[in-house]
């Protein structure tokens, strides 16, 4: 059964979702070619470089991701030697994750390609449609 008044590249969901996967696809090259990176693990890095140490389950919580994804994540990045776990002295279930200096140096260099990436992906649009779209989806993430 089809409804020729429904286009599905129109539907939002369909349409920002697309958007979403083809933005990512080209930064996704940059960190998985230079720092073999998975997009959870880049997002994990770009949170505690941004914001500072903190627990999985408050990156979760910040990032939206499952806990299970952090949790792989963190173990990769460990692995990498790109952050470290300190366990909190007051509850000693509780881990506060930090980058250590390679791991702020990795965060440095994709902070930097993220900036170009963006700026890139930005040049087709005037500032005003820029300020418009970065409008309409922080209220769409507020839903």
């Amino acid at each position: 059964m089809t409804d020729d008044d429904f286009d599905l590249s129109r539907f939002l969901p369909y349409a920002l979702n697309q958007a979403a996967e083809a933005t990512s696809i080209g930064f996704q090259g940059y960190y998985r070619q230079r720092y073999g990176m998975l997009r959870t693990e880049w997002r994990v890095l770009f949170h505690l470089g941004r914001y500072g140490a903190m627990t999985a389950k408050g990156i979760c919580e910040r990032a939206s991701l499952h806990k299970t994804k952090v949790s792989r994540a963190v173990h990769a990045l460990e692995q990498k030697r790109f952050l470290v776990r300190t366990t909190q002295e007051r509850d000693r279930r509780h881990e506060t994750l930090s980058l250590t200096r390679q791991g702020e140096g990795v965060y440095a260099d994709l902070f930097q390609a993220a900036k170009a990436y963006d700026a890139k992906l930005s040049e087709n649009f005037s500032e005003a449609e820029r300020e418009i779209l970065n409008r309409c989806l922080e209220k769409i993430s507020k839903l």
